[in-house]
């Protein structure tokens, strides 16, 4: 418990620090979001976006990720903040692949590449953690298992009492004989 308390915040400081600097100064992250975008449109076939809704989408992009950040960092909700976190940052991780870039913003591209993955791998670990709690699959098992232990309690209890009222139904009947004879 005290290690994840710790390792949230930890976690999310990069993500609201990125965050926090798209939504403020967009302008320095337009150019990465441009091509991400020109690759978008093209691959869909609509028209490009001008540089007022790159924009845009750049300080929402960082609003979002400041928010799943927070809500990361204060453990509110923090598998859907840290899946959330992974989603934002894996079109990052596209946008700067290095594959295609030469000299030195090949070694940029790499540099940044490589930590939007480590981003994603983190965000996606802290996304499926279950707190030391047994997963979905465990605890349907578990709810199974008990359901039919109970179920197999229900059926050997009511064979004893059909077994008993039978024994019962028997002597009865055997009174009523030597009554009668």
């Amino acid at each position: 418990m005290l290690l994840r308390r710790l390792a949230r915040p930890l976690l999310a400081a990069p993500f609201v620090y990125d965050g926090l600097s798209a939504a403020l100064h967009p302008a320095e992250h337009t150019p990465a979001a441009r091509e991400g975008a020109d690759r978008v449109t093209q691959s869909l076939g609509v028209d490009r976006l001008d540089d007022t809704q790159v924009s845009l989408l750049v300080r929402a992009h960082g609003a979002v990720t400041v928010a799943a950040g927070l809500l990361l960092a204060v453990g509110r909700a923090p598998r859907t903040a840290a899946l959330t976190l992974a989603a934002l940052s894996a079109p990052l991780a596209v946008v700067n692949e290095p594959f295609t870039s030469k000299g030195e913003l090949r070694k940029e591209k790499t540099a940044k590449f490589v930590r939007n993955l480590g981003a994603v791998g983190a965000a996606v670990i802290a996304g499926i953690d279950l707190e030391g709690r047994p997963g979905v699959g465990y605890r349907i098992g578990q709810t199974r298992a008990t359901a039919s232990r109970s179920a197999k309690h229900t059926v050997e209890s009511a064979t004893k009492d059909a077994k008993a009222a039978a024994q019962h139904a028997k002597a009865s009947v055997a009174k009523a004989r030597a009554k009668v004879s």
